[in-house]
């Protein structure tokens, strides 16, 4: 038995600890708040700020584990090399967690060392660098903070008037002590699809039927598996995603995602674990969900042939308010469709646009009965433990 560090136990963090736990696995579970969670489905838990370093030698110290698999970005993820050094398999790797959790490196790994085709970019340091830089991509565009999560601190930026506004939301949102924002040019795009991609440690990459997602406020709100793409655009993303991720090393799954304009195949962003639009593969859609994919990946299992089995589709429950008791109601009512299913995450504490469940659907039709199931839940104060 394999004893695995997760650093972060979010909703994506609990899938993957019960399919890792499904392998016979030990999991801890890390996060900076108590009952996240993951910690909800294995009896063993760590509750520290993983952006302390110290913090993060002392439980690594303490648990010795075998892998460290990290589920969010605020980490501090210099430290993996010295985990490594001490023959500890950091998932990727040091070297890809440390790039992909900056969008600095792992932009500037794919446009500039790589020659993956991006939308064009820079960054600033300084407000009025911002002001320059925003006026040489010309409006819109869209600036982030170079470390964040779920879409936090991004906005597109239409004239002059809103820099200032997207300057503090960056900083705001941002996580970690990266000062520096990047602003990238507008893509006209008619589709946004997510590539998952699965890294072996001895087998060939695999890659998933891509998956189509819409976000708002930067966060995605609903996906969709299959999605409509060329054989052409299907091969180029490919294989720009398999040069990247080769690029990084390591085994695990990969969420690659990808622009597709008139124009071409554009990369976007890459995440080094399962990503939240992949959730639709809790519908049944593939053969082996992205967890299961991940755990198998990064256990060193083999990972066969992925393959479309149905039409599915997920839609994200947002709480509408901040609460310490937060109570989702509704359950009940969306499953009253026969082709739809419910994960709620069990968050202890809910605040505007925070995820708190997702519903899946699949077979005809699955991208609007998944928007339907999704509206009848709903979360709200009350008290601890109540299901409606």
């Amino acid at each position: 038995m394999k004893t695995i560090l997760l650093l972060g136990s979010g909703e994506l963090g609990k899938e993957l600890a019960i399919s890792i736990a499904r392998l016979g696995q030990r999991v801890i579970a890390v996060d900076r708040y108590d009952n996240a969670p993951a910690m909800q489905v294995t009896p063993y838990r760590e509750v520290i700020d993983m952006l302390d370093g110290g913090e993060l030698d002392r439980i690594v110290a303490k648990w010795q584990p075998d892998l460290i698999v990290p589920e969010i970005e605020a980490i501090r993820t210099e430290r993996f090399f010295d985990y490594e050094a001490q023959g500890i398999t950091v998932v990727p790797s040091a070297r890809a967690a440390n790039f992909t959790m900056n969008r600095r490196a792992i932009r500037d790994l794919a446009a500039v060392e790589l020659g993956v085709r991006t939308a064009p970019y820079g960054y600033a340091s300084t407000f009025d660098e911002l002001l320059v830089l925003t006026q040489q991509l010309g409006f819109p565009c869209v600036v982030k903070p170079l470390m964040s999560s779920s879409g936090k601190g991004q906005s597109v930026v239409r004239s002059l008037e809103d820099v200032a506004k997207a300057w503090d939301y960056a900083h705001a949102g941002g996580r970690g002590d990266y000062g520096d924002v990047i602003a990238e040019g507008f893509i006209e795009f008619e589709t946004e699809i997510t590539l998952l991609t699965v890294t072996q440690r001895n087998g060939p990459t695999r890659f998933c039927p891509p998956i189509g997602h819409r976000q708002e406020r930067g966060d995605y709100q609903e996906s969709w598996q299959p999605v409509a793409i060329s054989d052409a655009q299907l091969a180029e993303a490919q294989r720009m995603a398999g040069a990247v991720t080769e690029s990084l090393g390591g085994a695990g799954l990969w969420g690659v995602e990808f622009f597709l304009s008139k124009d071409g195949v554009v990369f976007s962003e890459l995440s080094p674990r399962p990503h939240d639009t992949g959730m639709v593969t809790l519908a049944g859609t593939q053969t082996l969900s992205e967890f299961e994919l991940h755990a198998r990946a990064i256990l060193g299992l083999p990972v066969p042939e992925v393959e479309l089995v149905r039409p599915g589709a997920s839609a994200v429950v947002l709480a509408a308010e901040d609460s310490d008791h937060p109570v989702i109601t509704g359950v009940e009512d969306a499953l009253a469709d026969p082709s739809v299913d419910v994960r709620v995450f069990g968050k202890p504490t809910s605040r505007p646009y925070r995820r708190m469940a997702v519903a899946v659907a699949w077979g005809e039709g699955a991208r609007g009965r998944a928007a339907v199931a999704a509206c009848k839940i709903c979360s709200k104060t009350g008290e601890i433990g109540r299901l409606q």
